[in-house]
């Protein structure tokens, strides 16, 4: 990729320098060598949901068990790149994203997600929230196991960007005492609901 195709999918002033990702998708000739594929270039696209927070969609199924024949899981992504985003999972499926934190964001968002999801610090320090008030305060390389709880991602930083990675994996609604969870995305905008 040269550099004015890394910028354009990485504004500077969206990311406070942080460099943008690269993904690497592997695939296989016709006589069954790997190899990685040239279709979909490799610097992920960010996608401005708020103006302190950018997603990158990695990559994506949708199934579980996920087929590989004929690189149809690759097809699905790239619907995906190229049209209507999905929602934060996939229902059958996986997510893989990026998200880059603005420092000095305003307050965190609580949202619910119907999934198990994993999310790593890759960058920076970000304060994890939950709706009891619980906060953990993580550092690069630390990782939450998100189960269906109300929570909320804070960059910890005033002067400097984070970048988290997440793999969210649809899990069957929690029923806890007589309430089963619902999806909730607070007061996040710009995201679809999960498809």
């Amino acid at each position: 990729m040269s550099s004015s195709q890394d910028a354009a999918s990485n504004p500077p002033e969206r990311s406070g320098g942080l460099p943008p990702p690269a993904r690497y998708i592997t695939t296989h000739r016709a006589d069954g060598k790997s190899i990685f594929q040239t279709d979909i270039p490799d610097a992920v696209p960010a996608q401005a949901i708020r103006p302190e927070v950018d997603f990158r969609l990695v990559y994506t199924t949708s199934e579980s068990p996920v087929s590989l024949q004929g690189d149809g899981d690759i097809q699905k992504y790239r619907a995906f790149l190229e049209g209507e985003k999905p929602g934060l999972i996939i229902k059958g499926g996986t997510v893989v994203r990026i998200c880059d934190y603005a420092p000095g964001g305003p307050p965190a968002i609580m949202h619910r997600t119907m999934s198990l999801d994993y999310g790593v610090v890759l960058v920076g320090e970000v304060d994890a929230i939950l709706d009891s008030g619980e906060v953990r305060h993580l550092k690069a390389g630390d990782i939450v196991v998100q189960r269906q709880t109300n929570h909320a991602w804070v960059n910890a930083s005033k002067d400097k960007w984070a970048r988290m990675l997440f793999i969210l994996q649809e899990a069957v609604p929690l029923t806890i005492g007589s309430q089963t969870l619902a999806e909730d995305y607070g007061e996040i905008k710009g995201v679809a609901p999960s498809t």
